[in-house]
């Protein structure tokens, strides 16, 4: 919000990436060939699933498409995430020639339901516990929705609907976006100015 930001300092100020990669170089500092960083950062390997399974173990459930059908196997619906497409080692081909992705997973029952891209398309995203970076708009705005950090950013419609027992941030996308998951960030801007975010709470 407003009042952190007013106390925040930046110590770089706008001095961009590649400079300050630059004269680190000039001081024969090492972290200027430092590749940035897109994985998680403790884990060095880059092998998430082997991470998760060496604390959580092996636990053995169904991979099923949309009706339910068993498809195949899996050691731990942890090591699954919406839009995901390698790794689902089935032998039943999708009748259509397709390739199958994730489309959801569900941990309780440690099922990973599968399906086609186009199943994947998403035309709402609805977001809890926004935080605003400015005054909390009003009405319908139009903007763009940014949904990963590397991502492209969407152009949409935004609203806050305060019809239900908790506010939530809404946007209406002109062009479907695939493979979102509850629990991910959405950042709505105008511009390049950011507007508010919220955690992803459903998707339509």
């Amino acid at each position: 919000n407003q009042e952190q930001l007013n106390g925040a300092h930046f110590p770089l100020g706008d001095t961009t990436k590649d400079n300050i990669r630059l004269e680190a170089k000039s001081r024969g500092l090492s972290v200027a060939l430092k590749p940035d960083s897109h994985d998680i950062c403790f884990v060095p390997s880059g092998d998430n699933a082997g991470w998760l399974r060496e604390r959580l173990g092996s636990q053995l459930g169904d991979i099923v498409d949309e009706d339910g059908n068993k498809l195949g196997e899996h050691h731990g619906a942890y090591t699954f995430t919406v839009g995901q497409r390698r790794g689902l080692a089935l032998s039943i081909p999708e009748k259509s020639g397709e390739p199958r992705y994730v489309l959801k997973v569900e941990p309780v029952n440690n099922r990973v339901v599968v399906g086609v891209k186009a199943d994947l398309a998403i035309h709402e995203v609805s977001g809890l516990s926004p935080i605003w970076c400015g005054p909390r708009p009003s009405g319908e705005n139009s903007g763009f929705i940014q949904v990963r950090a590397h991502g492209s950013a969407h152009s949409c419609k935004y609203f806050l609907d305060e019809s239900g027992p908790l506010p939530e941030l809404k946007a209406i996308v002109d062009q479907p976006i695939y493979g979102l998951a509850t629990g991910q960030a959405m950042v709505i801007y105008d511009g390049d100015r950011v507007v508010g975010s919220a955690t992803i709470s459903g998707t339509k």
